[in-house]
């Protein structure tokens, strides 16, 4: 049984449309990862992101290949291999998430207090 998102895109509003692609928890990091344009093999993303469980990373990376944000290459070797990348569509959200990444910088201290310490709370 398919993975099959709960609520449909919006294409009536932009901003949803945007947020649909990038909204989970992941999708952003691994456009992070990917971006400096080399392949990765599956095993190496999840390296990157070792708090992320592998069959969520796969749901996304499969969710991001069908949005074509990230190409995947399967090679037909045996044990076959795959990699992925970014393409020039997840390219295109790489300001965004630097934005995020700049705004995180910036603010880091007032989140620091909220959610360091014995009783962290997660986003």
């Amino acid at each position: 049984m398919a993975y099959e998102k709960k609520i449909p895109v919006d294409l009536n509003c932009p901003l949803r449309l945007t947020m649909s692609l990038i909204e989970s928890k992941w999708k952003s990091c691994i456009l992070d990862e990917l971006r400096s344009g080399n392949p990765m093999r599956p095993s190496g993303i999840h390296k990157c992101l070792p708090e992320a469980a592998p069959r969520v990373l796969d749901i996304q990376l499969k969710e991001m290949v069908e949005d074509g944000l990230v190409a995947k290459t399967i090679y037909p070797e045996l044990p076959p291999r795959s990699e992925y990348r970014i393409t020039e569509l997840g390219k295109s959200l790489l300001p965004i998430i630097d934005q995020m990444l700049q705004w995180g910088e910036e603010h880091f201290d007032i989140f620091e207090k909220k959610y360091s310490g014995t009783g962290s709370k997660t986003l």
